[in-house]
């Protein structure tokens, strides 16, 4: 691993990036054009002392970043295509196999807009609901997502497998999730044509799920762009929102964002969420509700 190049590349996009890109306050006393150490690191889930030893490219501690921490990096610094395959070689790391998938780049577009949307629930996500990033809110709102790797990284395969993950609604609803989730996949599936990672989640949810079957084989096909949401929330019971997405160009990644008519029991739920979102937070997407800290956040900001 060549940690003085790792460190250096690191200092060099930290520096060419403005506060206002990332949605941070410039400030009036500002000594340094760019991002402070302590800014990527908030933007990246990692501590301020593991990320000023990457800079230095010091091999104290043991010092070895992992391909998630490289992912995080490589969003936090707004990294292109080549710039984060030269991020994984600095640190002898496998690129991903993908431009899709969880470890995917978030697109810019997207990820600056996502920036912006401070004060309501927003993440981005891939067209299989695999989660990329997501702001304090969302976090507040849906809990973190589960660190998995392959089909279950995707909500909607989690949604047919794991009936934990079809906690975070009401049971009333669940009929009507699970046509909406099979008729986006449908549409996700034609438009990557043959794609194999669609191809062996359809496969395996076909042999677990007799209900995916069902649904599958009904041909249902539709993009899910705006949908009306109840959520169980550990501390707010169940919140009624509006549920938006904005589609990146190619359609693989989506940004959605909650929001409630102003004056609506929603609305007052999401003020109240934005006070105490940052003390009690959710579960696990998709888990039974328990509570986290802020800091236990981790990555995925």
């Amino acid at each position: 691993m060549n940690l003085p190049e790792l460190g250096a590349f690191l200092r060099t996009r930290r520096d060419r990036i403005r506060p206002g890109e990332v949605g941070l306050p410039h400030g009036p006393h500002r000594r340094v054009p760019g991002l402070r150490r302590e800014e990527v690191t908030q933007l990246a889930g990692l501590s301020v002392d593991y990320y000023t030893e990457l800079e230095r490219g010091s091999a104290k501690n043991g010092v070895q970043p992992s391909a998630q921490t490289l992912a995080a990096l490589a969003r936090a610094l707004r990294l292109n295509g080549d710039e984060r395959d030269h991020l994984y070689h600095l640190a002898e790391r496998p690129i991903p196999p993908s431009a899709h998938g969880a470890s995917a780049h978030v697109r810019p577009a997207l990820l600056g807009l996502l920036d912006r949307l401070s004060n309501t629930p927003a993440r981005v996500i891939t067209d299989l609901h695999e989660t990329l990033v997501e702001n304090d809110l969302a976090l507040a709102l849906l809990g973190r997502s589960p660190a998995h790797r392959g089909p279950a990284a995707s909500f909607v395969y989690r949604w047919f497998t794991d009936p934990r993950a079809r906690e975070m609604y009401p049971p009333e609803d669940h009929p009507h999730h699970s046509r909406v989730f099979v008729a986006d996949l449908q549409a996700a599936a034609a438009r990557r044509g043959r794609d194999a990672e669609v191809a062996k989640m359809v496969a395996v949810l076909r042999r677990r799920s007799q209900e995916f079957t069902a649904l599958w084989d009904t041909h249902d096909v539709a993009v899910r762009r705006m949908d009306r949401k109840r959520i169980v929330h550990p501390l707010l019971v169940v919140i009624e929102l509006d549920c938006y997405k904005l589609f990146s160009e190619d359609g693989r990644q989506r940004l959605l964002w909650f929001t409630a008519p102003p004056g609506s029991p929603g609305a007052e739920q999401l003020e109240l969420l934005s006070v105490v979102g940052a003390q009690e937070l959710g579960a696990t997407e998709g888990m039974a509700p328990k509570r986290w800290s802020a800091a236990e956040s981790g990555s995925q900001r």
